[in-house]
């Protein structure tokens, strides 16, 4: 998990603009927003800008950055200029120590990359476009085939629409539709726009795109181009298209989806094409399936470790790990690893690991020992021979509620095996550490 980031700031003639580090990869990526943005806002509000971010420090050191006017850099009285906003990546590029990067532009964050790649080509080492226009929507001079309708379309929609209501959440409805009707959502993005910019200087922002025009710059650019576009995208697919044409060797890869924002809808494909583009290496996909885990640990391990000495503990603990191996490997279970004194079992369905539990408890009295066992049937995430996701977090939890020689199920294990000849005591409702709401347990007879 990536730490919170710490806001610092570069000075750009006598601006200061607000920017993040995240990550320590030997790759540098800078990512340069869209037309509102909050570094400090976003990462605390925002799971799933979270989650991005940490998928992309996995494979790089990302910058990210608020443009002045926007965020916490440094108020303007006026929307900053083409050649102004590319004089913030520079700026932010000189103050991390950076010579050069692949650079990653979403929406109007795009149009500054361009400019900026064409501009300072011996500091772009790729470039990545998400979501991004060539020109706004009032531009006199559309060549044949550029979209001049469907940008205006967008131009006098979309945009206006967003201008008459800055500050109410509308970026949801237009940039993520899917959460149009997410209260909350709405709620929590209406904050962030009013965290990020004025409406004023919005409205102002708004009027400056759309006589933007990165047309002449496209020819220039000589870095590697990936573009990425949603064919759902309320800015029209048709500007990556254009880009794509008249940028040389770019690749354009049309995603699934009407999410504008990339941390939206399916982040992970969006995020496995940037790091296969900019590594070479597309990362492996978990499988998940149902499962039933099977946690076990030993009770008051510590002190009997201490009664019996390092190596006789050593010695009872291996005996302890191979006879769980036996037990559930003839039920065709799979003991998946061993976890500090306890184990992690995994199982097709719940009914064997029911069995095994109670074999290994049994077993462990043999010993000298007392085992507590917790069971947990859900969706399990499968990485080579490792599981992990939620379902396996439930079964460690339930087994630390346990008591010595108790195995202990969820009520989802409970109804699973209805109608068998198991017999099922309420333990009641727990609160189980780092998991949401309550559960109710059983304790197997």
């Amino acid at each position: 998990m990536v730490e919170a980031p710490v806001t610092r700031y570069a000075d750009c003639e006598g601006i200061s603009i607000a920017y993040q580090v995240l990550g320590t990869g030997d790759l540098d990526l800078i990512f340069v927003p869209g037309g509102v943005s909050h570094v400090d806002v976003t990462w605390q509000q925002d799971r799933a800008y979270r989650r991005m971010m940490e998928r992309l420090a996995s494979f790089a050191r990302v910058v990210v950055f608020d443009k002045r006017g926007m965020g916490a850099s440094d108020p303007v009285l006026t929307p900053p200029t083409l050649e102004e906003r590319t004089a913030d990546i520079q700026a932010v590029m000189d103050a991390v120590g950076i010579e050069r990067a692949a650079v990653f532009g979403l929406s109007e964050g795009g149009t500054s990359a361009i400019r900026f790649a064409a501009t300072f080509p011996e500091r772009v080492r790729a470039l990545v476009l998400c979501g991004t226009f060539p020109a706004g929507g009032g531009i006199a001079d559309p060549e044949p085939d550029y979209p001049v309708d469907a940008m205006r379309s967008v131009w006098t929609n979309t945009i206006e629409r967003w201008k008459a209501h800055m500050g109410q959440g509308v970026m949801i409805e237009m940039f993520a539709p899917d959460l149009a009707k997410n209260e909350s959502a709405v709620a929590s993005m209406a904050a962030f726009e009013r965290s990020a910019t004025t409406p004023k200087m919005w409205r102002a922002m708004l009027d400056s795109l759309n006589d933007l025009d990165v047309r002449p710059f496209l020819g220039r650019i000589s870095a590697p181009t990936l573009l990425l576009h949603r064919r759902q995208d309320v800015i029209p697919i048709e500007g990556s298209r254009y880009l794509a044409s008249r940028i040389r060797g770019a690749r354009l890869v049309e995603l699934e989806g009407n999410a504008h924002i990339p941390w939206l809808g399916d982040m992970d494909t969006l995020v496995d094409e940037m790091q296969e583009f900019l590594t070479g290496t597309r990362p492996a996909r978990a499988e998940r399936r149902l499962a039933t885990v099977l946690f076990t640990d030993i009770a008051g391990s510590t002190e009997r470790a201490a009664a019996l000495g390092d190596r006789r503990w050593r010695a009872l603990l291996e005996d302890h790990y191979e006879a769980v191996r036996q037990v559930v490997e003839r039920v065709g279970g799979r003991l998946v690893k061993t976890i500090g004194d306890g184990t992690l079992v995994l199982f097709d369905a719940p009914a064997p690991a029911l069995a095994s539990a109670r074999e290994v408890v049994r077993d462990a009295e043999r010993l000298g020992i007392g085992v507590r066992a917790g069971i947990h049937t859900g969706e399990c995430e499968f990485m080579g021979d490792d599981v992990s996701g939620i379902a396996v977090h439930v079964g460690a939890r339930i087994a630390a509620v346990a008591g010595a020689g108790e195995v202990l199920v969820s009520s989802t294990v409970k109804e699973l095996v209805a109608g068998s000849a198991s017999v099922f005591v309420d333990r009641g409702v727990h609160e189980l550490k780092g998991l949401p709401s309550e559960w109710r347990l059983y304790r197997v007879g």
